[in-house]
């Protein structure tokens, strides 16, 4: 369907056929699209569940676009994050879980419905796509379509940019995927950093992944983010909970070989986060992790050659000891003896230059590009 007259409607999502109609949006978006890889269902509708911590602070409201004989055309979801208004002293508001058809009638209706709904409530900025918070999904795809996302990155067709900045929208930061092909060495300072890290009293471990020890490191984990990424840019902490729960389902994925945790006096000081590439077998589930899918997932899973570099971390009093270069090199050791043929780092803003001069000069180029955009209510 292109940019023909449509009948349209939008009504927010009251009912539980209304709710189904949300998660049936991408279906109909991407049917003949080869990489898009389909996000579990029960995630997204656990995201608008009652029991989402979101709610006890924030507050948001679904829409779906749909056709005179009922079918599904597009969603967004507009909320409200007072936290983020109060660190940036704006009233902003957010958009996301944006899909639609390429008909450019059905993405002006849902993005000014959105617009409508956050101006009626006092807000002035609106930016997206955020999925709640860019802890979830966020940004839109803008440059490099020509392959499927890793695990846990975003997707879109390549008109969504355009529909939006037709809208009015305007960019307020882009982001950056770096590839990172593992058939070549580190250059050699990164072994180097690792000596000297470990001369400077540092020690370094794997993520452990069992019972209470892997609460425990958890913990640990969520001050280490809370402190190390306290700045990050339209970011609010999340709560201990959130972050809790967010951990326990990638408990059975982790693969602690690549997932290095530094520590300085028992004290964890740094890691270095990677995770295989789930969407690989998952790109085979069709959304559904029923028995069927539970068993395509771990039949396809046998194929997973790649991960992705979510975060490298350390705090920055640390830095002097070599510890981001020892724990890449860690990271990159740990793929050793393994089928992973590539890496992608992502993603990165790109004003973040210290950690894009670090990914660069372990030999990471960037191949897509990501944004969020910004419009005046």
């Amino acid at each position: 369907m292109n940019n023909q007259e449509t009948t349209i409607q939008i009504r927010p999502v009251t009912t539980a056929a209304d709710r189904e109609i949300f998660l049936d949006v991408p279906t109909r978006v991407y049917s003949h699209d080869p990489n898009w890889v389909p996000p579990l269902r029960s995630n997204i509708a656990k995201q608008f569940a009652p029991s989402n911590p979101f709610f006890q602070y924030g507050e948001l409201q679904q829409f779906i676009a749909i056709s005179a004989d009922s079918q599904p055309l597009g969603r967004i979801v507009a909320a409200i994050n007072p936290r983020l208004s109060e660190k940036e002293g704006k009233n902003i508001g957010i958009f996301g879980f944006f899909e639609c058809i390429e008909n450019f009638q059905v993405a002006q209706a849902l993005l000014e419905t959105a617009c409508q709904w956050l101006r009626e409530r006092g807000i002035t900025i609106a930016r997206g796509p955020i999925d709640i918070s860019t802890h979830n999904n966020c940004l839109f795809l803008v440059d490099g379509f020509d392959s499927p996302p890793l695990v846990m990155m975003p997707y879109n067709p390549p008109y969504y940019p355009e529909f939006v900045e037709r809208c009015g929208w305007y960019k307020a930061k882009d982001a950056f995927a770096y590839n990172f092909p593992l058939d070549k060495s580190l250059p050699p300072e990164f072994e180097k950093a690792y000596r000297i890290a470990c001369q400077s009293g540092v020690t370094f471990r794997p993520l452990r992944t069992k019972g209470k020890e892997f609460e425990q490191d958890c913990i640990s984990l969520y001050h280490l983010f809370n402190k190390a990424f306290a700045n990050n840019w339209s970011s609010t902490p999340r709560s201990l909970a959130e972050f809790l729960e967010e951990a326990k389902a990638l408990q059975q994925l982790v693969d602690p070989d690549v997932f290095p945790i530094a520590e300085y006096n028992g004290k964890m000081i740094g890691f270095f986060m990677g995770l295989p590439d789930y969407n690989i077998p998952l790109k085979h589930v069709g959304g559904k992790l029923n028995l069927l899918g539970i068993l395509k997932f771990i039949w396809f899973r046998r194929q997973i050659n790649q991960g992705r570099v979510i975060a490298i971390c350390s705090l920055p009093e640390y830095r002097s000891k070599m510890v981001p270069l020892a724990l890449i090199y860690l990271g990159m050791r740990g793929v050793k003896g393994k089928p992973y043929k590539r890496a992608e780092l992502s993603w990165v803003w790109e004003d973040n230059f210290s950690s894009r001069k670090l990914i660069e000069a372990a030999g990471g180029k960037i191949y897509k590009t990501y944004r969020i955009y910004e419009k005046i209510l």
